[in-house]
């Protein structure tokens, strides 16, 4: 039976996308929620949870051979009550199952499979299994006649190995306090970059390689810090091979998720927000510190394809787009030499095999046979001068066009609030610092969107939005990504709206999910359903932790409104993983900006504004590359609203003839300096 023939099971009432994937599956899915755990307690029948997210490749490919399977099927119904999971909906529930995994196994990854006694207790987890068993790798029909006779037969030992492995998780919390930090954890990381480097291809470690743009900013605030510039050349050079990779689309821009070997030669082909959102700001800031074009291109580059194929038409921003397409990974966006020589002609041929390496034969070896696939991928084995560049683009027009008549992968578009939040963060950053305007009105347009929809009061937030429907409690990432994002377009816009709305959201932040005991956020708030208990995430995984872009928010609302109470939070935050942090620092990278910001020099710049000359001024300081400042103008427009949230500004005269400067420290200021060309190298040379 096809699975349009197929009736539909529960999923079909959802509005994930994955979990309308397998609607039309023979396994008869329930959504997470009370109705499944009941019939399971009611039938004494353990849980089938599979955790997995739309755009997955491992996830499609096990549905293909499981779930869309009738004996896999059939087996799964009767064995288990199963529950399906869209882990880009619920980052909750998978954060707890997965960090199980990853106890259990020592890996994870999706689709992420666990077995459940009816109260949600894990006794047993993996990810990916075949159908059957090979090669020393368990099938899912063994698996489960194993579990079933466990289950029928072992009972006791069952339900005493989940109270343990639950026992192991309400420890999970117990991060060591009590150490006093200083500036050699950021050398520890560092040196732990550095020993990983790979000094031919960039990036570290040998394959897969992923992005993890949060640790080459670290390594970029550390060069300021330090003037370490072995620091910038790891950030460089890694930037460089990225961006001249297949992990790179060279004809439609925007990075893949990460590359399968060392060379960043062969992706894995999803394309995710977030990895945009954050390569761009590396980018950005890159190019703040080095003025190579090069990178300000690459930042621009992914803003076209965020703007073109990832924009919803009210201005939130899509999720995702699958590695699949027509059932084969990469299959969009792979060119056979036949192909290309239908569409070019013989000079414009020639141009993409010598600069971007094609061959009749293929120029790579399929990952898992190794076999050569005809198949091309665009690479670059050096920098396109300008010249070149200037000879590529109408290439990269044609195959473009071409390629949209191609079946297009699946886009996922849901639209989340904390993945939002980092693009509107990062499109701030890069509006300033580029001077483009357009960049800064598509974070605007994004924020406007996420408070019209996804923010059900001036203090609250949802997490989720899709075909005109929000639900979904927000987590801690949702409100420290947003807040984030507000904060950042403060800094480009100048609109204190932004602060109020960003203050509101912290407070209620801090009432929701603050640990007042041992300090720090959980992810979950206290009024969110409670799974099997409330954990914290600290450290860094493919996106930065909440708790560490906390930190920073913290510290830039403590600066911008002169409560003190902000900055006293940002030490606590920092105090309740302090043992962890000062053991491992190189997996809490983005911590350690936060931690850079408050240990280190660091500015409160007030422009007091009375005509253009402002305008000039702010251009040029955004031009440079000085992480730690917050910038303040006050205007007669402006200056009673800020006041209300900044009472100290008050203090500031206001000269309606002259604009004038105050360049602080932990709010002692210098004397003011009138704003004008002369003066500007003088107002620069405080901020070294």
């Amino acid at each position: 039976m096809s699975a349009s023939d197929r009736k539909a099971n529960r999923l079909a009432k959802e509005k994930s996308p994955y979990l309308l994937q397998h609607a039309n599956n023979p396994v008869d899915w329930f959504p997470w929620g009370q109705e499944a755990f009941a019939k399971a307690k009611e039938e004494d029948k353990p849980i089938f949870l599979s955790i997995g997210y739309s755009t997955c490749h491992w996830c499609h490919v096990m549905e293909r051979e499981s779930f869309e399977d009738e004996e896999v099927a059939s087996l799964i119904n009767s064995v288990f009550i199963p529950i399906k999971v869209d882990r880009e909906e619920r980052p909750d529930i998978d954060n707890i199952y997965m960090s199980i995994c990853q106890a259990m196994t020592g890996g994870g990854g999706w689709p992420l499979t666990v077995f459940l006694t009816p109260d949600k207790k894990p006794f047993f987890t993996g990810t990916y299994f075949p159908k059957y068993s090979n090669h020393g790798r368990i099938g899912l029909i063994d698996l489960i006649n194993n579990v079933q006779s466990a289950w029928k037969n072992k009972r006791i030992e069952l339900e005493k190995s989940a109270d343990e492995i639950t026992g192991y998780l309400d420890k999970s919390n117990d991060i060591d306090q009590n150490v006093v930090l200083d500036k050699r954890i950021l050398k520890k990381a560092y040196e732990f970059f550095d020993e990983r480097f790979d000094k031919i291809n960039g990036g570290f470690g040998l394959h897969p390689k992923f992005p993890s743009p949060h640790n080459l900013i670290f390594l970029l605030r550390y060069y300021h810090l330090t003037g370490n510039k072995n620091a910038l050349l790891i950030v460089e050079k890694t930037l460089t091979e990225m961006r001249k990779g297949g992990i790179y689309d060279q004809v439609g821009f925007g990075f893949h998720r990460y590359s399968t070997d060392n060379k960043w030669l062969l992706p894995h082909f999803e394309k995710m927000l977030y990895d945009q959102a954050l390569m761009l700001n590396a980018y950005t800031e890159l190019y703040q510190i080095t003025k190579n074009d090069f990178y300000k291109t690459t930042a621009e580059e992914i803003v076209k394809y965020i703007n073109r194929e990832m924009t919803s038409p009210e201005g939130g921003f899509y999720s995702a787009e699958d590695a699949d397409s027509e059932g084969i990974e990469g299959k969009y966006y792979v060119w056979s030499e036949k192909e290309l020589s239908s569409l070019l002609t013989a000079e414009q041929l020639l141009f993409v095999k010598e600069h971007f390496n094609t061959s009749p034969e293929g120029n790579f070896l399929d990952e898992s046979s190794h076999q050569n696939t005809g198949e091309n991928i665009l690479f670059l084995k050096e920098e396109l001068s300008p010249e070149d560049s200037e000879l590529f683009e109408p290439i990269r027009k044609i195959l473009l066009a071409h390629r949209k008549k191609r079946v297009h992968p699946f886009k996922d578009d849901k639209i989340l609030t904390d993945w939002n939040g980092l693009m509107i963060a990062s499109l701030a950053r890069a509006g300033r610092a580029f001077h483009n305007q357009f960049f800064i009105s598509l974070a605007e347009r994004s924020a406007k969107f996420i408070i019209d929809n996804l923010s059900p009061s001036e203090n609250k937030l949802l997490h989720r939005y899709r075909e005109g429907h929000s639900s979904l409690d927000a987590h801690i990432d949702d409100y420290s990504f947003f807040i984030s994002g507000l904060i950042e377009l403060y800094e480009s816009t100048f609109n204190p709206t932004y602060l109020e709305r960003a203050t509101k959201l912290i407070n209620h932040a801090i009432s929701e999910f603050w640990d007042s005991v041992q300090g720090g956020f959980y992810f979950t708030g206290a009024n969110s359903e409670m799974i099997l208990t409330r954990t914290k995430e600290y450290y860094d995984g493919a996106i930065p932790s909440g708790n560490s872009v906390f930190i920073t928010n913290f510290l830039y609302l403590s600066r911008i409104t002169g409560n003190i109470d902000y900055e006293n939070k940002a030490n606590q935050l920092l105090f309740s993983f302090s043992g962890s942090l000062n053991q491992v620092p190189y997996i809490y990278c983005s911590s350690l900006a936060g931690y850079i910001f408050i240990s280190s020099k660091s500015y409160e710049i007030i422009v007091v504004e009375a005509d253009s000359s402002v305008t000039d001024f702010i251009s040029e300081l955004n031009s440079l590359y000085i992480p730690n400042k917050v910038v303040i103008v006050l205007n007669e427009k402006k200056k009673e609203k800020l006041i209300k949230l900044a009472p100290y500004l008050e203090t500031y005269t206001h000269n309606k003839n002259i604009s004038s400067a105050y360049i602080c420290r932990n709010f002692v200021c210098e004397l003011p300096i009138e704003i004008n060309g002369t003066n500007y190298s003088k107002i620069f040379k405080l901020l070294e």
